[in-house]
């Protein structure tokens, strides 16, 4: 019986340039006010513009910008809701008579689709009983990278968010790519209210064109960019990294000298629990006179200098006792950390709170086996068990990485910002691609009758009720336990996990010295500089210094204040507390590590998913840091927090019966080295008094503590005398030969 063929190759293809033409895009926006009562968005002004190749969008007059506003339709509907539907409503039908004419435009870009516009789009939906449109989102792990627009069979148009693939504010990009059409504009939203919205209204709508002008421009020259370099055309693409895997495909990757393998599930789950992504610490918190160094382009140094993982791997299911000099892949093995390693090595992701530590200890994990052999010789234990093998191969990516670094460079030089932001966008963006999980949770909107088919099947994880006739449900797809198996085809962990672990291996020189106060995957700050052959501000790979640091308070990772000898604050923290902290805030922190203060914060763009609401609401954290989730903070005599020690893990991770019969057999050696030890002592004992009791010919005992004795010549170690023996106790009778306190003479 002949197998079934696969339907699709093991390994990522190359693929060749199409002929498409450039095709015209539409450029839209939508402005909101907040209703004081719901505490929702409500969208009252919406947006759109033609734009074709070629196009001069700076020329484009004001009417050639299709615009709607609420307020046109207040004397026929008086509640906002209602007229805010009428408008977005009108808005799709207008798009619909454009398409009509311009049958070649199919996708039309928002900036911030993801959390913004296409929520509204999509509760316009489902609200409408009457709607003629249907829409079709597609969204993984809550994030919607599409709406697809249908009257009834037929596929009208795409909606799009532009930053998947220009990331960064509008405002930033149209001052890099398009600087000729002025800069965005500026309002007060929070002083739009329903009462003022008729009187601002044309105050408003010029607020807005000028956004659709910016983003058809950058557009645009995005569009122009990508088709004169590289003959891709970007309305085919939805996300930067899927831009940059095609081009790396279509121009650079030579699939017979080194075809990348698609893993299959078994293959993907195992090496997966080795991909764990860079390594950010705080490890001193606080110093004066520091240097703050970047690595220029880490990623892309480490894509073209080191070897990748090729071949189809290979499973060897019994890995003990093989060197690790003989092995390059992914290996499980136990891991033994010395706790006199100060900054351990080594990752180690908690279960419990998804933390990615560097501990001390002993656990099991999958590996890159370059970070075994690394480990190693850093004084690491490291036993392996089993893995997947590859073949050792020179990098796939070197030409890509050169040719757009190199440039870059030269666009730098040149002062083209455009064409310097592509570059660097693009090579910072391939490897994460490789990584993509198959495993992801997508979301639908649906009606009733599917709904109830979503409750019968197992993969089901939510839903919520919208309206009457709607349901906003999620499952999750390519389980461990799903019989269908249906990866991206561009999804290579393996190549993703070993660009991480060998940037770890790189910065972990720098990393491990004794004045590193903190890193962050690609950037450290030190007490003192580092060489000046590791110095350049252009060379790929090489470090750059980013800060003189005058002062720089370090409480965790991701938290930290640095003022630079230009007096310049720089205040990193993560989370939703981020606006509230300052200098003052870091320096309190510093000195009350445990201090935590209940703030409420305003969240304006919340996007609730039970509703289809874009919300504004206040909530109360805890201002402080989170302590000993990496490591332990210590204190002075002062009780002044100086410095930080690592975490200790015990964790066998399914292993104990190997990781206790490792502690058994170094058990066994430590009391076999004893047992030698005792058997040498006894050995001699027994050669002392045999000695000993052996006389001269004048019939005198041979002293067992003079050097002279074979006994003590033939059997002496270093390890039986940790003073050297007093050896005439006649010359200094009136001292002590012990160490300690002279007795006091009784009286009398």
């Amino acid at each position: 019986m002949n197998k079934e063929k696969p339907r699709y190759s093991n390994h990522i293809t190359a693929i060749k340039p199409k002929t498409t033409k450039l095709r015209p895009f539409i450029v839209a926006d939508t402005e909101t006010l907040l209703d004081e009562k719901s505490h929702a968005h409500v969208p009252y002004a919406v947006g759109y513009m033609l734009v074709s190749p070629g196009d001069d969008v700076g020329s484009k007059a004001d009417y050639e910008i299709e615009t709607r506003f609420s307020e046109s339709h207040v004397k026929f509907l008086p509640k906002m809701e209602d007229r805010s539907k009428r408008m977005m409503f009108e808005f799709l039908n207008s798009l619909e008579r454009t398409l009509t004419v311009n049958k070649s435009v199919r996708t039309v870009y928002f900036h911030n689709l993801a959390k913004f516009d296409g929520i509204f789009f999509m509760r316009h939906y489902v609200e409408r009983t009457d709607n003629i449109y249907r829409f079709k989102p597609l969204i993984r792990n809550h994030m919607l990278y599409e709406l697809k627009v249908h009257k009834g069979r037929k596929l009208l148009m795409r909606f799009r968010d532009s930053c998947n693939l220009l990331p960064g504010s509008l405002a930033s990009l149209a001052e890099r790519l398009c600087p000729q059409l002025g800069p965005k504009g500026s309002i007060q939203h929070q002083e739009v209210r329903l009462s003022n919205l008729q009187e601002r209204g044309e105050e408003l709508l010029s607020y807005m064109r000028q956004d659709i002008r910016l983003l058809g421009g950058v557009m645009l020259k995005a569009q122009e960019i990508y088709w004169l370099n590289y003959q891709i055309y970007i309305e085919e693409l939805m996300t930067l990294s899927s831009l940059a895997t095609r081009i790396f495909r279509m121009k650079y990757y030579d699939e017979k000298r080194f075809p990348i393998h698609i893993p299959n599930r078994n293959e993907d789950t195992f090496i997966r629990r080795g991909y764990y992504g860079g390594h950010t610490d705080a490890y001193i918190p606080s110093g004066e006179n520091l240097y703050y160094y970047d690595v220029n382009s880490l990623y892309p140094f480490i894509m073209k200098t080191y070897p990748m993982p090729g071949g189809v791997p290979v499973w060897r299911g019994n890995l003990e006792g093989e060197r690790l000099d003989d092995l390059f892949g992914f290996i499980e093995a136990l891991v033994v950390c010395p706790s006199d390693i100060i900054r351990p090595f080594l990752p180690y992701r908690d279960k419990n709170s998804n933390t990615l530590l560097f501990p001390t200890g002993q656990f099991a994990g999958v590996y890159y086996s370059e970070e075994f052999q690394y480990a190693r010789d850093l004084g690491y234990t490291i036993i392996p068990l089993r893995g997947y093998l590859f073949e050792k191969k020179a990098s796939p990516f070197e030409a890509f990485v050169s040719e757009l670094y190199g440039s870059r460079q030269r666009a730098k030089k040149e002062g083209d910002e455009a064409m310097s932001y592509v570059y660097k966008t693009l090579m910072n963006s391939l490897y994460g691609r490789f990584g993509i999980n198959p495993v992801s949770t997508v979301t639908e909107l649906c009606d009733r009758e599917r709904y109830e088919e979503f409750l019968r099947k197992d993969n089901f994880t939510s839903a919520n009720q919208l309206t009457e006739n709607y349901y906003i449900v999620s499952y999750i797809t390519n389980r461990a336990e799903d019989k269908d198996w249906n990866p991206p085809r561009i999804s290579a962990v393996q190549i993703s996990a070993a660009i991480t672990a060998c940037s770890r291996i790189n910065m972990y020189q720098y990393i491990s010295r004794d004045d590193c106060y903190y890193t962050d995957t690609d950037s450290v700050v030190l007490g003192s500089p580092i060489p000046d052959e590791v110095i350049s501000s252009t060379e790929l790979g090489k470090f750059k210094l980013e800060y003189f640091v005058k002062k720089g308070i370090f409480l965790a990772p991701k938290s930290y204040y640095i003022l630079t000898t230009e007096e310049k604050r720089v205040l990193k923290h993560k989370g939703i507390a981020k606006s509230l902290v300052n200098e003052e805030w870091f320096e309190t922190q510093y000195a009350e590590l445990h201090k935590t203060k209940q703030i409420p914060v305003q969240t304006n763009f919340q996007i609730d998913w039970e509703s289809l609401n874009v919300m504004k609401r206040e909530k109360i954290v805890n201002l402080g840091i989170k302590v000993n989730t990496k490591r332990e903070p210590v204190f002075d005599n002062n009780q002044t927090w100086v410095d930080t020690t690592p975490l200790n893990v015990t964790d066998y991770a399914g292993q104990e019966k190997r990781i206790l019969e490792y502690n058994l057999e170094c058990l066994q050696k430590e009391n076999a080295m004893k047992d030698r030890e005792i058997e040498q002592l006894r050995s001699l004992i027994a050669s002392i008094s045999s000695d000993s009791l052996r006389k001269d010919e004048q019939g005198r005992s041979q002293p067992s503590d003079d050097p002279n004795n074979p006994a003590i010549q033939s059997h002496s170690s270093p390890t039986l005398f940790k003073h050297p023996p007093i050896k005439n106790k006649n010359k200094n009778k009136n001292k002590h030969t012990y160490r300690g306190k002279k007795k006091k003479k009784k009286p009398g």
